[in-house]
């Protein structure tokens, strides 16, 4: 584990992570993520929450951040969840990395609690991928 680079994640994360409402409709912030692509370059995101479940999760925010930005490999991902502590993407976002990768995701390095210091694979966390072969 290289813990320079989940100390970058967790910081990056974190500067991003503004709780707040948006509009009378809409939250942003209370969820933060940050990818690290196979380039070494880190991409933010936040959970946005709307009244009408359009919203999207911090985790694939910050994906298609680094799709935007013309990448589409992930090594690291790190999650900040509302309470300050790090925890697993929800099932939405494993599948997202999941198609995005699917002959490598299991590589996906993922962050499960910052305090100590756990990580698992992607494969770990989503063992029953209905697309393995």
């Amino acid at each position: 584990m290289s813990t320079t680079t989940w100390v970058s994640l967790y910081e990056a994360a974190k500067a991003v992570q503004h709780p707040r409402n948006v509009s009378s409709y809409i939250e942003a912030g209370g969820v933060a993520a940050a990818v690290e692509s196979s380039s070494g370059r880190i991409y933010t995101g936040v959970c946005v929450d709307t009244a009408c479940t359009l919203g999207i999760c911090a985790e694939r925010n910050a994906i298609l951040n680094m799709i935007t930005n013309g990448e589409d490999t992930i090594r690291r991902v790190l999650t900040i969840m509302r309470d300050g502590c790090t925890g697993p993407p929800c099932g939405a976002c494993r599948e997202m990395m999941t198609q995005l990768m699917p002959s490598k995701f299991g590589a996906i390095e993922v962050m499960i609690d910052y305090a100590a210091g756990k990580t698992m694979t992607l494969a770990d966390l989503t063992p029953q991928w209905w697309l393995r072969r």
